[in-house]
């Protein structure tokens, strides 16, 4: 099955030239993944008795999520393409991921926290693996 992600890529009416579809595909899909999975952490932390003690688990997961948000937005947009501003992106994006997912799993008692990190993790390799593969 064909995801949306990979439709809209090959829907372009011009060339993308050299990027690896692959893995620009699977870091839209890790980042839009990892959005999601950490504003729900975030709205989870929310919700747990000791919130105290999460503050900066939510501030991290908001900080992720929104750079997550932006980096797929950047990432799906190909006219008049800016190799260099796509590279910080991704950068900024790893970074914020890193981050998030080391914070999430000091509270690997919260399942929430776990998935979190986990998806953190994913989306922070696939910005990498893009990186590399963009030289």
């Amino acid at each position: 099955m064909t995801s949306q992600v990979a439709e809209m890529l090959s829907a372009y009416p011009q060339d993308l030239g050299r990027v690896d579809q692959d893995r620009l595909i699977r870091c839209i899909e890790q980042c839009m993944s990892c959005a999601q999975a950490c504003t729900a952490c975030a709205d989870a932390c929310l919700s747990e008795p000791e919130v105290a003690e999460l503050v900066k688990c939510v501030r991290s997961d908001l900080d992720c999520a929104d750079l997550c948000e932006a980096t797929a937005r950047v990432l799906s947009r190909h006219t008049g393409y800016d190799a260099n501003l796509t590279r910080v992106v991704l950068e900024a994006c790893a970074q914020a991921c890193k981050a998030c997912g080391d914070e999430c799993a000091r509270h690997d008692h919260h399942p929430h926290c776990v998935t979190c990190a986990q998806a953190c993790r994913d989306c922070e390799q696939a910005c990498r693996e893009l990186m590399a593969a963009l030289g």
